[in-house]
């Protein structure tokens, strides 16, 4: 029986209303801060994780302690005046503004002088006026975790937050870094943009990230890659890490033969470890002279 208009409805995912949610690159990009309080160091943590330049303004009995601190810390990074928002001339050449004032006049002033420079722009506390919002966040390395309510509680996101915390174990970000080196290795190996390959790469990584558990990625030290890579993509495979593990046990090295002469007390026991030695000698001499050749 098909169903009725009124199922598909409420079915069908709601559409509208909602913020376009994206990783921003703004590393050696440039960023303006204008305002100096608690609000204004929050602003300026979240860019200086993502590696962008800041200039800050604001006068200085306007700035919060946590605000010097950052000034203080990272000379490199932000560039500080002791002065007001002046005019259109402080928006030029910039990647994105941030206003953090208690003055919302002088905030939508600031807004629309950046949509005409065509330059993205959040006030804070003022979400009518923003292009983009701040949301709380998550970080473990290079796991990043934004959660929005698009302006309408930020407490709100506050409390995700703490509930997602709760069931991350804190291993995610190693996990992912190791997952990060088996990719990029697999690429040397398989290199290429797109195409069949490409889509092979692609579908062999997510059964190795759907077969293997958080605690057994973060095992992917270099030799275990190199291992999965010769067992598992050059046999159209995903062996399970303790078969890897297995496979290096088996490969792995071997007591040698004169030890075991040396500490046995019995010389019938001593043969088969002469014979060995003696074998293998043989065999490496032959490859030996056969390279040579």
């Amino acid at each position: 029986m098909a169903d009725s208009p009124a199922c598909a409805s409420a079915a069908a995912p709601s559409t509208g209303g909602g913020s376009l949610l994206i990783a921003w690159q703004l590393k050696e990009k440039h960023v303006l801060i204008v305002g100096g309080g608690e609000v204004a160091s929050q602003r300026i943590e979240s860019v200086l994780t993502a590696d962008a330049l800041i200039t800050l303004l604001s006068p200085t009995k306007g700035l919060h302690a946590r605000t010097k601190e950052l000034i203080d810390a990272h000379p490199a990074r932000i560039t500080y005046y002791d002065r007001r928002f002046s005019g259109p001339g402080e928006i030029h050449k910039m990647d994105m503004v941030l206003t953090a004032l208690d003055d919302v006049n002088r905030s939508r002033e600031i807004c629309e002088l950046c949509r005409k420079a065509k330059v993205p722009v959040n006030a804070a506390d003022i979400p009518d006026l923003c292009d983009f919002y701040f949301g709380a966040q998550i970080r473990d390395g290079p796991l990043q975790i934004m959660i929005s309510t698009n302006g309408n509680g930020p407490r709100m996101a506050a409390l995700m937050k703490k509930r997602l915390q709760s069931a991350l174990s804190g291993k995610e970000g190693e996990a992912i870094v190791r997952v990060g080196a088996l990719r990029a290795q697999l690429k040397e190996r398989a290199p290429g943009v797109g195409g069949a390959l490409g889509r092979k790469r692609m579908k062999w990584m997510s059964e190795v990230c759907n077969s293997w558990d958080v605690d057994e990625l973060r095992q992917l030290d270099d030799v275990n890659i190199l291992k999965l890579l010769d067992e598992g993509w050059e046999k159209d495979a995903v062996p399970t890490l303790h078969q890897l593990k297995g496979q290096q046990k088996r490969n792995g090295p071997r007591a040698s033969p004169s030890s075991n002469f040396l500490q046995s007390s019995n010389f019938s026991e001593w043969l088969p470890a002469i014979g060995s030695f003696a074998l293998g000698a043989a065999c490496t001499t032959l490859v030996f002279l056969a390279r040579k050749r």
